[in-house]
């Protein structure tokens, strides 16, 4: 055993030993400092947003309903949900996230998308049942927004509503 010893002794295995551990540690170094650079910003931000953004919603009779789709998804509290209605979209001045049921603001989506600043995020609810189609100026208006979303199924929403909070949630207030 000790010819072996005596061998790997040699101090080229002691450099080649010392060069190689310092070169795994700058790596696991700079991995490091890359994830929490790009991957644990986005996390924290996430985070932050799911525990703490207010969300609009601007419906009446189908409130109860977006509602209770966001908190079962056990993702948003329900105290962040907030309703808005007409009379009162001066409330969502200060909310980064805009959910409008289309049936119920096409008349008044206009004000709506006047209230709305550049870097919050719209999501408008259109199901295809009924009143649920859009028109192609509407349709124009909407995309003419930046950050701007249609959606026509319950499963989607609840999608669109998490990647907003991802793709928005960055922004200094």
């Amino acid at each position: 055993m000790e010819p072996v010893t005596s061998f790997f002794s040699h101090p080229f295995f002691i450099y080649y030993t010392g060069i190689s551990t310092v070169y795994i540690i700058g790596t696991v170094c700079y991995a490091a400092f890359l994830g929490s650079k790009g991957v644990f910003h986005v996390l924290l931000q996430l985070g932050r947003g799911l525990s703490k953004r207010k969300i609009a919603v601007f419906a009446d009779e189908q409130y109860d309903d977006l509602k209770e789709i966001l908190v079962d998804s056990q993702l948003f509290q329900e105290k962040n949900i907030i309703q808005i209605r007409r009379s009162t979209i001066k409330k969502a001045k200060d909310i980064s996230l805009l959910l409008v049921h289309w049936q119920f603001s096409k008349d008044f989506l206009k004000e709506i998308l006047a209230e709305k600043k550049d870097e919050d995020a719209l999501i408008v609810y259109a199901p295809q049942d009924g009143d649920g189609r859009i028109d192609d100026v509407t349709l124009k208006m909407i995309n003419n927004n930046r950050n701007a979303i249609i959606v026509n199924f319950r499963g989607r929403l609840l999608n669109d509503v998490f990647n907003c909070m991802v793709t928005t949630g960055c922004l200094k207030k």
